[in-house]
């Protein structure tokens, strides 16, 4: 067996919505104290900062996409998009192309802050969100269906479905000798929007695709898809394709270092690498 073609792999970043969260909690505050008293109710309500998912208002998304000619790597951000632009762009590739859908926590964050957004935007994407009730085949075969493989949530299923389980993803690329988020961490969008630093935020979203990517790759292995050959070519394509990518230069750099911590990963890189 081999991989599906074609394959997005796919990430959001977000931050919290001030106004509609004004507006939920009934808060007539100056903007400038809304995101605090916002931060107060959410601690009291659940132990977390962590908002509800419907108060995530998405900023980027980012994906690889794998098919026969090969990747492309792609954003869609605050810099030139309203979030109601970058949810319609999103998903336009839905409507032309039924890809396998690649997230980590994507059933449990990404897709059901995407599904909340839309709504709140008077969206419609019946090629993602359709169970059935349109195309019959789709009850057997969806993107919403944790057991169903048009979508892989891979923290769901190397979890095994048992949420005890779950795993950080910068953990796992990092044990697995992949790149991980870098010293980074999704507390820096926000300022990353503030202060209109879009390659940053980009280059840090697209960072969890690849590390995501990679991590596929060796979830395929472990199952039997790729055969061990298989799989090193697929990882040369990719360190082949970021090359042409400047925004990811060190993204691999930090690979080449990182795949140095395990015996499996140590000769990734070949010389001619």
């Amino acid at each position: 067996m081999s991989l599906r073609f074609p394959t997005l792999v796919f990430d959001i970043e977000t931050l919290t919505d001030l106004k509609a969260g004004a507006h939920l909690h009934h808060l007539d505050l100056p903007e400038a104290d809304v995101e605090q008293a916002l931060t107060k109710i959410r601690r009291q309500e659940s132990g977390s900062d962590f908002q509800r998912l419907p108060l995530h208002e998405i900023v980027c998304i980012s994906g690889l996409w794998i098919d026969e000619k090969g990747f492309r790597l792609f954003s869609f951000s605050r810099e030139q998009n309203t979030e109601a632009e970058m949810l319609a762009k999103f998903f336009s590739i839905f409507e032309k192309k039924q890809p396998t859908l690649v997230s980590w926590n994507g059933s449990q964050f990404d897709l059901s802050v995407i599904l909340f957004r839309a709504m709140y935007h008077g969206l419609s994407a019946p090629s993602l969100f359709d169970q059935g009730e349109i195309d019959h085949q789709k009850r057997f075969n969806n993107y919403q269906n944790r057991y169903h493989h048009r979508h892989v949530d891979l923290m769901d299923v190397m979890a095994m479905f048992n949420g005890r389980n779950f795993q950080k993803l910068d953990d796992i690329a990092s044990f697995l000798g992949f790149p991980g988020k870098r010293g980074e961490s999704g507390y820096h969008v926000p300022k990353y929007v503030q202060t209109q630093q879009w390659l940053k935020l980009t280059s840090y979203c697209e960072g969890d695709v690849l590390n995501t990517w990679l991590i596929y790759l060796r979830w395929l292995l472990l199952k039997g898809q790729l055969s061990q050959q298989d799989h090193q070519q697929w990882l040369q394509a990719t360190i082949d394709y970021l090359h042409t990518q400047t925004q990811q230069t060190e993204f691999l750099q930090v690979w080449r270092q990182t795949s140095q911590y395990t015996v499996f990963t140590a000769h990734t890189f070949a010389a001619k690498n």
